[in-house]
């Protein structure tokens, strides 16, 4: 008994070696002995896309998406908003709504289309070189529509209601100025955006392909976090789709665009810099272009 035990131990320690004070050694590609390649830069316009029924397929998921995303969400607020302060879902219960439809929605669709669901993700990913200019764009006028679709249909099952409720759409909230709105979108979009990328990310996925959920919920979970930061400041919209189709359906005669600029401006810039961030700091894209040594790339077996 005694030798077994001890043989254990012995193939225990040469599998997992020396053990390290936590969060002062970060696995790397040795580590992990997962091989992975990043995706070479899309080009600028890829006609090549256009008789594929692949690019077509994606735009027709992003739509869904979008529409479904609405949908829930938007007829979230509004029973939020019917239900007294007791029985209503709270400011917890939207942000749980919007964060738990975002991992659905990306887990169900990340096959198809990468699942963005939100303008200023694609943005994001433009500039990173991991979408064309053709998909971009025909990305963001799907998920446009779609959000148009998923409030309209909110506002079909209670129109009266819908209109003296708000809507679901953006504002900044009383007591804070435009600037406090745009910098919450900015920080709020730059928090996703960031999180995409990571989650993302061909090294990452490589190491962690045995949980197959693991892309999507970080991004779900971000959106929560999010949406529990800045609700209160502009009902949180890091999604120009989303604040696009609850203010056309709302409508201009309550003033739905009066900040709206807010919620196109604060998401790309905070997407920018996102993109920014992760490719030429976290990736060291710069040093790997002049040839300077990283530990991102993977050493050769030969």
């Amino acid at each position: 008994m005694q030798q077994t035990r001890s043989g254990d131990v012995a193939v225990g320690a040469a599998k997992y070696g020396e053990p390290s004070a936590l969060g002062t050694t970060a696995p790397t590609y040795e580590s992990t002995k997962k091989p992975y390649h990043d995706a070479p830069d899309e080009p600028f316009v890829d006609h090549k896309e256009f008789p594929r029924w692949s690019f077509w397929r994606a735009g027709i998921a992003e739509f869904m998406s979008s529409l479904l995303f609405l949908y829930i969400t938007i007829q979230t607020v509004m029973g939020n908003k019917r239900a007294d302060e007791c029985r209503g879902v709270g400011t917890q219960g939207i942000a749980w709504a919007f964060g738990g439809m975002i991992f659905v929605l990306v887990y169900c669709t990340a096959g198809i289309s990468g699942g963005h669901i939100n303008p200023a993700v694609t943005f994001a990913l433009f500039l990173a070189r991991k979408v064309s200019f053709n998909r971009a764009l025909y990305y963001i006028v799907m998920q446009c529509l779609g959000a148009i679709c998923g409030a309209g249909i909110v506002k079909g099952f209670q129109p009266d209601f819908y209109q003296t409720a708000g809507g679901g759409a953006n504002t900044v909230a009383h007591g804070y100025t435009k600037g406090d709105g745009l910098g919450a979108e900015i920080v709020g979009t730059f928090v996703l955006v960031y999180v995409v990328f990571a989650a993302t990310d061909a090294k990452r996925k490589a190491r962690d392909s045995h949980v197959p959920a693991l892309t999507p919920l970080p991004i779900g979970f971000a959106v929560y976090l999010v949406h529990l930061a800045t609700i209160p400041i502009t009902g949180t919209s890091i999604n120009p789709a989303r604040s696009l189709g609850a203010a056309i359906i709302f409508n201009t005669q309550h003033n739905a665009w009066a900040d709206h600029w807010i919620f196109w401006v604060g998401p790309l810039i905070g997407a920018s810099l996102a993109a920014a961030y992760y490719q030429l700091v976290i990736r060291a894209l710069p040093f790997r272009k002049y040839g300077h040594k990283t530990d991102l790339t993977p050493q050769s077996s030969m």
